[in-house]
């Protein structure tokens, strides 16, 4: 009888990569929080660098797209911006959302 894939099955391969990407990412979490509980003080420097880190986060998020993306992603990402200098975080993201929908839909940009 021959193997057959469902909707239901998975590779084997796919479920050992799933895993071992849980295993590295749980160590990762759990070896900063350990590393960062055993300090009694946090050296200037370190402190220095986490700080930075959601803002490294946040342009390994926004660059790639506003780059390579299409006029509707550039558009909705100025609107978002300018929004979000102004009002808080639930409305820039509907900013931006009504943003890129009037540029695909109502500009034909993106389509």
């Amino acid at each position: 009888m021959q193997d057959q894939m469902t909707a239901f099955s998975i590779d084997p391969n796919t479920a050992l990569l799933i895993v071992i990407a849980a295993i590295a990412t749980y160590f990762t979490r759990i070896g900063g929080y350990v590393l960062l509980s055993s300090m009694k003080r946090i050296p200037p420097r370190l402190e220095s660098a986490l700080n930075a880190v959601p803002a490294a986060v946040l342009t390994t998020l926004v660059a790639q797209p506003f780059i390579y993306g299409g006029w509707d992603i550039k558009i909705a990402m100025a609107v978002a911006l300018i929004v979000g200098l102004r009002f808080p975080g639930l409305t820039l993201l509907f900013a931006g959302w009504a943003a890129v929908m009037a540029a695909r839909y109502g500009m034909g940009l993106g389509l």
